[in-house]
């Protein structure tokens, strides 16, 4: 899941009325990366259906594969990249890096996402923008979704930011799970209606 921002120039989707070949291609390979991630949750030791066995499994819940909700562009790093104290569901700190910001353009008016960087418990580098949004404990999980990604060195790099991608922390699954809780800033105005959909009706 990879990701991308432009420094002066706003991202832009397509906002296609009809769907082209690509389109198409593209939303199959979403389905069946979806598809894919059904199978190892079912499957996988590391799952948290098979870590949480009080958790029943059934296939994640998704909103249609919309290419409206792709954008491209470069990321915009602030000035100053500062430490921030994060906490997790469970109360527990974590501290990660304001790296940049990610400006996209929807319907005609502007947002932002947060990026983020931080090191994990394996001690592996990640960058991460967690958001919440208005259909955040309606639709969507309570606490927020994620989008992972990888920088690259190159400052003009661009990247896809593709919010089908959006998935659900494993707390959203179990209680036995801690995630990080996205800061207030962190909320974008609109409804994203794209991505992993609320586990627990």
């Amino acid at each position: 899941m990879v990701l991308s921002v432009l420094p002066l120039a706003f991202l832009s989707s397509g906002c296609k009325k009809t769907l082209t070949v690509e389109d198409e291609q593209y939303i199959k390979s979403v389905e069946r990366e979806r598809a894919a991630k059904d199978t190892a949750f079912m499957i996988e030791p590391d799952s948290p259906f098979k870590r949480d066995s009080s958790v029943r499994f059934e296939p994640l819940h998704y909103y249609p594969v919309d290419p409206a909700f792709v954008f491209h562009g470069r990321i915009i790093r602030y000035d100053k990249q500062d430490s921030v104290t994060t906490l997790g569901t469970k109360g527990d700190k974590r501290t990660v890096m304001r790296y940049g910001y990610i400006p996209f353009r929807f319907h005609e008016k502007d947002y932002r996402a947060n990026v983020y960087t931080g090191r994990n418990r394996s001690g592996i580098n990640y960058a991460v923008i967690w958001f919440t949004d208005l259909t955040t404990g309606k639709e969507t999980y309570r606490v927020g979704r994620y989008l992972d990604f990888t920088l690259s060195s190159d400052p003009n790099f661009s990247y896809t930011v593709d919010f089908n991608l959006a998935y659900n922390p494993y707390c959203a699954y179990s209680p036995q799970y801690s995630c990080s809780i996205p800061f207030k800033e962190d909320f974008i105005g609109l409804e994203i209606k794209a991505g992993e959909k609320m586990f627990h009706h």
